[in-house]
């Protein structure tokens, strides 16, 4: 018998704000978080504007000894910790640390580190490169600190899916509780990939949008002008608990996590097939792991990145998943506002598909100008709009063509 598992603590860090809050009212505003680099110069660069993480300080977060051992993504792994926990009220002693676990991921781990030891190894040799560039920059560093720091001794493990990472990891973390073996797990994904070599590499790829004149509007899902996705960087966190438990101690469950869908493309490194298969096989994969019909999901915070391909192929998936009751089923892309966080993406989405669930809000789909006629979608543009949500879906996926779908259920 499977166990239940909820919802209990959310941690947000996004180009949209530091903090769950100030990242849920620029999500109600439509506000977009994206804007000119200013972490590098990026003249040179034929794409040169992203969703940064404003006004960030690790300082807050981390004692100065420390920050230097920690690269920007696991930075924002642990503020986005010390949120969730903090809302979450879980206590970590030397009763339950065995049975509290943590699973955060990140697609690509410290970039910057990377870039900058690197520099360090050709100018300057071998003999200069920090003693601390392993230990900061790896992607398991993210889940290793948290641990470390909130002593927690469950299962520890990082996911490293591309840009269904943080989806990953809050689908593993629900598995752990459900089969007994954590009690509570504090789980998502973190990124921090805008750097000259990460942006040079997505622009390469012809992944990027290219509106360098206009930032402000080139996230645009479904849009007819979209002409690829914006970096975004960030993290988003989670505290995941046996309801039990959760009752016992007196928590205020915010969502139950009902369902976890996976699977894969098996088609192409960066492109989905045109019919979206592996989105209908994993959307159905976490109905029925919820065992709920697709009929009782009111909204949907769809993967959707702004990239004319990947946009057409889940609308056509959502189309043939959810049939004549696509039409009544509010679906949009808080990728508008926050750009594309790659590995925290999932994560991030999750964390607003469980706030649209409270706040009885559909975020909306910013930039949607002239939708693309090929979808028949309610993709709830411009403007958030009210709704009652029993049950919520997110999609996540990514390069290699993995995919996840989460559902989660009002309390």
């Amino acid at each position: 018998m499977r166990r239940r598992v909820v919802v209990t603590g959310i941690g947000l860090v996004s180009p949209l704000g530091v903090g769950t809050a100030a990242t849920w009212a620029g999500v109600v505003a439509g506000r977009s978080g994206i804007g000119p680099i200013t972490a590098f110069d990026a003249s040179r660069h034929s794409t040169r504007f992203a969703g940064e993480v404003p006004g960030f300080d690790p300082l807050v977060w981390i004692d100065r000894k420390d920050v230097k051992k920690c690269a920007r993504f696991v930075q924002f792994a642990i503020a986005a910790t010390e949120m969730a926990m903090e809302q979450s009220r879980l206590r970590i002693d030397a009763a339950n640390a065995a049975r509290v676990g943590v699973v955060i991921g990140s697609g690509i781990g410290g970039f910057e580190v990377i870039e900058r030891e690197h520099r360090t190894l050709l100018e300057r040799g071998p003999d200069r490169v920090s003693p601390f560039f392993i230990l900061s920059s790896i992607i398991n560093l993210a889940a290793g600190n948290v641990s470390v720091r909130l002593g927690a001794k469950g299962p520890n493990s990082a996911v490293a899916t591309a840009c269904t990472t943080g989806a990953h990891a809050i689908g593993d973390a629900f598995r752990l509780i459900q089969g007994g073996y954590a009690d509570a797990m504090i789980c998502g994904g973190a990124e921090a990939s805008i750097t000259p070599l990460g942006v040079a590499g997505f622009a390469a790829m012809r992944a990027l949008s290219q509106r360098n004149d206009d930032p402000a509007h080139a996230s645009r899902p479904w849009d007819n002008g979209r002409d690829g996705f914006v970096v975004g960087e960030g993290a988003g966190i989670l505290v995941l608990e046996e309801i039990g438990q959760a009752d016992a101690r007196g928590a205020h469950i915010l969502a139950e996590l009902v369902g976890y869908g996976m699977s894969a493309d098996a088609h192409h490194l960066t492109a989905p097939p045109e019919d979206g298969d592996g989105v209908k096989r994993v959307m159905r994969a976490a109905l029925d792991d919820a065992a709920v019909d697709e009929s009782r999901i009111q909204y949907l915070n769809a993967h959707a990145t702004s990239t004319p391909l990947g946009d057409l192929a889940e609308a056509r998936a959502i189309e043939h998943v959810f049939g004549s009751g696509s039409s009544r089923l509010a679906v949009s892309s808080t990728k508008s506002m926050t750009g594309h966080l790659l590995g925290g993406a999932g994560a991030l989405e999750a964390g607003l598909t469980v706030l649209a669930m409270i706040e009885k809000t559909a975020p909306p789909t910013i930039n949607l100008d002239e939708p693309d006629p090929g979808v028949c979608l309610d993709l709830v543009p411009h403007q958030a709009r009210p709704i009652e949500i029993e049950y919520a879906m997110t999609n996540s996926f990514g390069f290699g063509g993995t995919n996840a779908s989460l559902i989660f259920k009002r309390i």
